[in-house]
């Protein structure tokens, strides 16, 4: 088993609420972002994206964008160099199965806003201009674009995504449960597309530095993603391409893999060998990277109790013609609620669009929103308060993964905590029986689950004559925290003030670190930092005892404890000795360590690891106008030990708000004879503003966990999942009306 983490000081910031240390370089404008490096030849490029969705292009004319003056060349697919990209299926860390989107790759339009020419000039507003003047011609074929479509062509994906566990084959025989049981129900369920919109836009600088060597800053969730994705596609040495992305304005998925205005950017730049910038409008961004379509259909079977006999979720996912994105939709109802008979099933349909992406909480979002609306309906169905159905029902294996136990499930005290706090015994079961003025008042809940994962992931730490340290690794800071909670790793480990310790991150001369995403930043980069620190301590401590009339020789490293910027007998404090003073002894400049974490295989051989909650929220409606207040919200987390309480909290605000936006506000809309996002700005896409969002209180419920040595579980998507089934569930209780296809608008309440 692994060794699990403890600082040999006092836990003095690891627990404790702590501002970002990267705030004032964001509030200020000295955080740099990927569209803001610049370089003293910089040529800018700008994307005529296609004005149709699917057929072929039959001519282009760049001539009088090549007559404006300031403009260094157009490229298309008649003219851009060969690269290796043309000579097999280069695949990212992430991809989802099949051959991934390559622009200006030939004159086949596979979806609405394909990129189909770059025009690159002197300044962006030439570029801008210039590309308003590219005539396209195109022969048209009819897109499809709606998955009801194609769902009787619908497929189980032939090859899985990596990391992506497929349903688990069906026990019992739920079909027969469900049809000789007292209570059934059976609906579909539908959640509408929805744009990740991160405030800064897809971006890559390409500096080019001469000899065939590039510095790229690119807006990415992880640059050794990039780097690998540019040395293949372009048959480069990894060596030659440096990666950076110090902050990230944004991402929630959208960033995780590279999209293609890095490949546009490094293209122009190796064809005119200058340092070429590219920033794709956002517009261009809805043609890419959202939340998919998928149909779902949930069926329960239970006794007069609730007590669940059959138990299905099916659901047939969108994706596009050249990948099968994959997401877990259906798996969740198996891990959160026990059953003899169950059948989960989750297929694909092809459509003429981009292929979509993860966006938080990928997977669960879709398929909890179904199950736990399911549950409420059953709730109702049976008379029984919705919280005692779900702990009628509850689990304590996981039975998608063949019975395992959970590392830990505070989930009941989720519950508990959750109901308290809301004041959940004061709710009047019956729909319509609460009322403010004129306004109908609904209570609703539900649980979220999600994944806890950890990667394999390097970490360095370095430790200066000067008493300062330096950790970090290629992650991503993603806008949850990781500078800060990193630091404070780094400060216990070795005993120093936080103010001592400098992060970095989003640097591939920095050892590698994956993607940030899927909630697992945390415990591995955290784990990786941990380690590094420690072995640097480890050796500054050999260095302390081979002092002259050393206070720690004969000590062993298991009996000192380091605090305050020294090293100290723990049951002898005055027996001390500084960092300083052991290095300047040991004559030392600088201690390095460089670390790696991997997943205790142990832990996982024998248990499952997630995270849980449970969503409180109370509604407000008007009924005459339909409009729907969301006046509170109670979000009661089971996630291990919170490294930081205060960063920590603002990922489930943050997690909540975009569960609101699904619930009520998020809709991209398709005008299927396009095959085009009609709403795609953020004018007509609605997005959760500032009058909308009243009090949401965040608990934190205490939770030990062994899954990793800093016994740490993730933040970054639980706080999403299950909002928008707590909002649906609430708007029921208030009107009588239940919801099933999101988001809840007024025309669907009226």
């Amino acid at each position: 088993m692994t060794q699990h983490f403890s600082t040999t000081g006092h836990d003095t910031f690891v627990g404790s609420p702590r501002s970002r240390v990267d705030g004032p370089a964001k509030v200020t404008g000295l955080a740099k972002y990927a569209a803001e490096f610049t370089a003293s030849d910089l040529a800018h490029g700008y994307v005529v994206s296609s004005a149709i969705a699917k057929g072929r292009i039959t001519r282009i004319d760049a001539r009088a964008a090549e007559a404006v003056p300031g403009v260094v060349k157009v490229l298309t697919h008649e003219n851009r160099d060969r690269t290796a990209w043309l000579d097999y299926n280069y695949q990212d860390a992430v991809a989802p199965p099949g051959s991934p989107f390559r622009a200006l790759y030939d004159d086949a339009i596979l979806y609405s806003g394909q990129p189909v020419a770059l025009v690159i000039a002197e300044d962006f507003e030439t570029a801008r201009y210039a590309a308003t003047l590219v005539r396209v011609k195109y022969d048209t074929e009819t897109p499809v674009t709606d998955v009801r479509q194609v769902e009787d062509e619908a497929y189980v994906p032939p090859k899985k995504r990596n990391g992506i566990k497929p349903p688990p084959k069906p026990w019992g025989d739920a079909d027969a449960a469900f049809d000789n049981a007292p209570i059934q129900l059976r609906q579909d369920y539908r959640l509408a597309i929805e744009h990740h919109n991160p405030m800064e836009p897809h971006a890559s600088t390409v500096v080019y530095e001469g000899d065939g060597k590039y510095t790229v800053y690119d807006k990415i969730q992880g640059v050794s993603n990039s780097q690998a994705y540019i040395a293949s596609v372009f048959g480069l040495k990894k060596d030659d391409v440096r990666v950076m992305n110090p902050y990230l304005g944004g991402g929630f998925g959208s960033g995780l893999r590279p999209q293609y205005q890095l490949f546009l950017a490094m293209l122009a730049a190796r064809d005119l060998k200058r340092s070429v910038r590219v920033v794709l409008t956002r517009d261009q961004m809805w043609t890419f990277s959202y939340r998919p379509d998928a149909l779902q259909t949930v069926s329960l079977g239970a006794d007069r109790d609730g007590g669940l006999q059959a138990l299905r979720h099916d659901a047939t996912g969108a994706t596009s013609h050249f990948e099968d994105y994959q997401e877990v939709v259906v798996n969740w109802a198996g891990v959160l609620y026990k059953c003899d008979n169950v059948a989960l099933t989750y297929k694909l349909a092809k459509l003429d669009t981009h292929t979509p992406s993860d966006m938080r909480a990928p997977g669960a979002v879709t398929g909890v929103f179904a199950i736990e609306i399911a549950m409420d309906e059953l709730a109702y169905e049976t008379g029984v308060d919705p919280i005692a159905l779900r702990l009628r029902n509850y689990s304590d294996v996981d039975a998608t993964a063949g019975g395992k136990l959970f590392g830990s499930k505070a989930l009941k005290s989720c519950f508990e905590q959750g109901a308290e706090r809301f004041g959940w015994a004061k709710r009047t079961p019956e729909p319509r029986s609460m009322r403010d003025g004129r306004e109908l008042v609904g209570w609703g809940m539900a649980t979220g689950v999600w994944e806890s994962m950890m990667m394999q992931t390097n970490a360095r730490a370095v430790l200066t004559a000067d008493g300062k340290l330096e950790v970090g690794n290629t992650a991503g800071e993603i806008g949850t925290g990781t500078y800060t909670i990193l630091a404070q790793i780094a400060a216990d480990s070795l005993g120093l003030p936080m103010e001592d310790v400098t992060t970095k991150l989003g640097d591939t001369s920095l050892p590698e670190a994956p993607v940030s995403g899927g909630s697992w930043t945390a415990a591995s980069s955290g784990t990786a930092v941990m380690k590094a620190c420690r072995s640097v301590a480890a050796q500054v401590f050999v260095l302390a005892r081979q002092m002259e009339a050393s206070p720690l020789a004969n000590v062993d490293f298991e009996r000192v404890v380091f605090a305050d910027g020294r090293i100290a007998v723990a049951d002898d404090p005055s027996r001390s000795v500084s960092l300083v003073e052991a290095m300047r002894a040991g004559g030392m400049d600088r201690i390095e360590a460089v670390e790696s974490a991997t997943p205790d295989k142990d832990f996982n051989s024998a248990y499952e690891a997630y995270t849980h909650s449970a969503v409180f929220v109370e509604v407000k409606i008007d009924e005459e106008l339909g409009q729907v207040r969301l006046t509170r919200v109670v979000s009661a987390i089971a996630a291990g030990k919170i490294l930081n309480p205060k960063t920590a909290r603002s990922q489930i605000l943050g997690g909540v708000v975009m569960g609101i936006g699904s619930a009520l506000e998020e809709e991209s809309m398709m005008d299927h004879r396009l095959g085009r996002f009609m709403n795609h700005n953020l004018g007509e896409y609605h997005v959760p503003v500032n009058a909308d969002i009243y009090d949401i209180d965040v608990i934190f419920v205490d939770e030990e966990d062994k899954a990793n040595p800093l016994g740490v579980k993730g933040l970054g998507e639980i706080g999403i999942v299950g909002t928008a089934a707590a909002i649906a569930n609430a708007v029921f209780h208030a009107t009588g009306k239940r919801m099933r296809h999101l988001p809840i608008t007024v025309d669907k309440l009226l």
